[in-house]
């Protein structure tokens, strides 16, 4: 349930807009700084005409911040600063970069059990939001992995080394790094095929479905989800969390593409799958749990654009205590959206505030909670501290 506003068009005009104020130019001052015309300006703000990288770059230069901060990709704070979530991104392309080669390590690699053991860590640290921590650990497994897999061919070291990628990959996407992002996900498919797990190949589908929703490819994040949806072999082990897992991803790949209907028969695909899972193990970490479905439901309302229906279904959420972090995290940024949509100001600015106490990295990055306080920003003549606060954790 990722992104939220265009983030081709109209959001990048809102940026701009923004970091303008903040630097107290007007258009025709911001015009002038970046040697282009108050018309194209106030054109790109309003969300009227695209703003190119050459128009991004001259502008940010006016503006003295970063071109990602306008351009919203990677999802980045002022000057980098307090950055430290993106600090492993070098060694994570470095670590995806050996492809079929296998690395040399300064040490012999850790046992398989070793590595196993550490990618249980890293799914926690995955589910729970720990951007920085995770990013510390993900580099030398995939390398460590890389050595296993390419020397040995071991099944379970490709099935190994295919978690690893999807947790950088699913890292990389959360941070903006889409390019990465796709790269840990051709190395996923590659280890996908040398595992012995014929659901493997589904959930590298899961991501690439996942990535398509984050670049606006909505039509076909909803073909792969589906199609992957009719690939899976449900009377094996695990089958069953997958086929919900990938429902849920075309429900709210159909809902941004506004097939209400659609959206909501996979919706309900999704839940018969989690009543019939009940305390099954969820091997995969997928999460098809009633918990997670009902917040999805929020997610299609609001993707819908039907704000009061996803409000009036949040207030009858009941929230089990196995849901991630990550997960309880982002149905409070999809709630402030709609609050915000409702003109529920304060209620917006308190679900945001309740996402970060519940995950502050992801909440203090995510492209739809940032958007979301800037435009809290333009709805009140006189910012609430809490606000201004939250600006400045954010680096906004």
């Amino acid at each position: 349930m990722d992104g939220g506003w265009n983030e081709h068009g109209e959001d990048v005009g809102r940026r701009i807009a923004h970091w303008r104020k903040v630097r107290g130019l007007t258009q025709t001052g911001l015009a002038r700084a970046a040697h282009v015309s108050r018309s194209l300006i106030a054109q790109v703000e309003a969300g009227h005409k695209p703003a190119t990288p050459s128009l991004v770059a001259a502008v940010a230069a006016a503006l003295e911040v970063e071109p990602a901060l306008l351009s919203g990709r990677p999802y980045r704070r002022e000057s980098g600063r307090a950055d430290a979530a993106h600090r492993a991104i070098p060694a994570i392309r470095r670590a995806l970069a050996y492809a079929d080669l296998a690395p040399e390590v300064d040490t012999p690699p850790r046992s398989l059990d070793a590595l196993d053991e550490e990618l249980a860590v890293a799914q926690r640290l995955q589910a729970a939001a720990q951007y920085v921590r995770l990013g510390a650990r993900l580099p030398a497994v995939i390398e460590e992995l890389t050595v296993h897999a390419v020397q040995t061919g071991l099944p379970r070291a490709w099935q190994l080394l295919n978690r690893a990628d999807a947790i950088a990959a699913s890292l990389a996407r959360r941070l903006g790094y889409h390019d990465l992002a796709q790269v840990a996900i051709e190395r996923a498919a590659v280890a996908a095929h040398r595992a012995d797990d014929p659901h493997l190949p589904r959930l590298v589908l899961l991501s690439r479905a996942l990535l398509l929703l984050s670049v606006k490819a909505t039509d076909l994040a909803l073909a792969m989800a589906v199609r992957a949806a009719a690939e899976v072999d449900r009377e094996l082990p695990g089958g069953l969390a997958v086929y919900g897992a990938l429902q849920l991803r075309a429900a709210v790949a159909a809902a941004r593409a506004g097939l209400a209907r659609q959206a909501w028969e996979h919706h309900g695909e999704a839940e018969e799958v989690a009543r019939r899972l009940g305390d099954r193990p969820d091997r995969y970490g997928l999460q098809v749990l009633p918990g997670n479905v009902a917040i999805h439901g929020c997610a299609i309302a609001v993707e819908l654009g039907d704000h009061d229906r996803a409000l009036r279904m949040d207030e009858r959420l009941e929230l089990s205590p196995p849901l991630s972090p990550e997960r309880r995290a982002h149905h409070e940024i999809d709630m402030a959206r709609a609050c915000l949509a409702a003109g529920r100001h304060k209620e917006a600015l308190a679900r945001i505030l309740k996402a970060e106490k519940i995950a502050p990295q992801m909440a203090r990055y995510h492209p739809t909670s940032r958007e979301t306080v800037m435009e809290l920003e333009r709805k009140y003549r006189t910012l609430p501290e809490s606000l201004r606060a939250l600006e400045r954790r954010m680096g906004l």
